[in-house]
């Protein structure tokens, strides 16, 4: 079995401040560039919401949005006409059950639109500080890889993850393994010499 808490120390040596790179000011906003970045990379969603939190500020100001307004807004981002039907669905939920703020527990994240446990996960991570580990493609990919997980369904390895990972330290890996996956560990054509994890490693496929 893989050294969860080895690979923890040397990725956090490499990356002792990682940030996640979607830009944001407040948690509403984390939340709709994270609904945004679905299939999408970070560099369009922070483009776009550039120009959109000028625009639209609050719940209200989306939930009242015109559709069509809103999706010429995004419409460089991917499935821009379903994330704008999203955006506008969930900020009504905000303000109808949160008094438009948004709420801070897992449980409850999970009845907005739009709202998977990995945006979940992001927002409690990066907007209010509390533990947790978002699993997207490269977390998904890197750990099966590394041998600290053995699953492709991101709840699966998620759980994996939290039992191995020091629980103080859940977000940083989470975005520190992001980094490694953009830099080094990518999908194809992987650095594996010049990677820092290649001795704690237990893919087959490593060179």
């Amino acid at each position: 079995m893989a050294n969860a808490k080895k690979i923890t120390e040397l990725l956090l040596k490499k990356y002792p401040h990682p940030r996640i790179a979607l830009n944001f000011t407040n948690p509403f906003e984390l939340l709709i560039a994270t609904i945004l970045s679905a299939q999408c990379t970070d560099v369009k969603v922070n483009v776009v919401t550039e120009k959109l939190f000028k625009k639209y500020k609050t719940p209200e100001d989306f939930a009242n949005a015109d559709a069509k307004t809103l999706e010429h807004a995004i419409s460089s981002i991917t499935y821009y006409k379903n994330k704008a039907r999203m955006i506008i669905e969930c900020s009504k939920k905000l303000i109808k059950d949160f008094h438009g703020k948004v709420p801070q527990t897992m449980e409850e994240l999970l009845t907005l639109h739009g709202v998977g446990r990995k945006t979940a996960n992001v927002i409690l991570g990066n907007a209010f500080g509390k533990q947790a580990i978002p699993v997207d493609t490269h977390v998904l990919r890197i750990s099966n890889r590394l041998g600290i997980a053995h699953s492709n369904n991101p709840e699966k390895v998620e759980q994996e993850l939290m039992m191995q990972i020091p629980n103080d330290k859940w977000t940083s890996f989470s975005l520190a393994l992001i980094l490694h996956g953009r830099e080094t560990c990518t999908a194809k054509n992987p650095k594996c010499g010049k990677c820092i994890l290649y001795e704690e490693c237990e893919w087959p496929e490593k060179r």
